[in-house]
């Protein structure tokens, strides 16, 4: 299996399709390599976005926070009170 992962900064809302070939990304063979590799974006400060497997796999940033109980903060909804 192979995985890709998404990271953007801090405050990126969701991953767009159109905006998918303009993140930076790495792939990984295995989804316990590909959560590491989230960890280790979170502790440098930035948001892992994305992961997805050839297998179907896809782990949006609330996913990811959820697997890796970390919490991550989003900018604000745009006309979100």
């Amino acid at each position: 299996m192979r995985y890709r992962a998404d990271s953007g900064p801090q405050g990126s809302g969701p991953v767009k399709p159109i905006e998918k070939n303009h993140l930076l990304y790495k792939e990984f063979d295995s989804l316990d390599e590909a959560l590491s590799w989230a960890r280790h974006v979170i502790d440098t400060g930035r948001l892992p976005q994305l992961i997805e497997g050839d297998d179907g796999t896809h782990l949006d940033c609330d996913d990811i926070a959820t697997a890796l109980n970390h919490p991550h903060v989003r900018a604000p909804k745009a006309g979100a009170a």
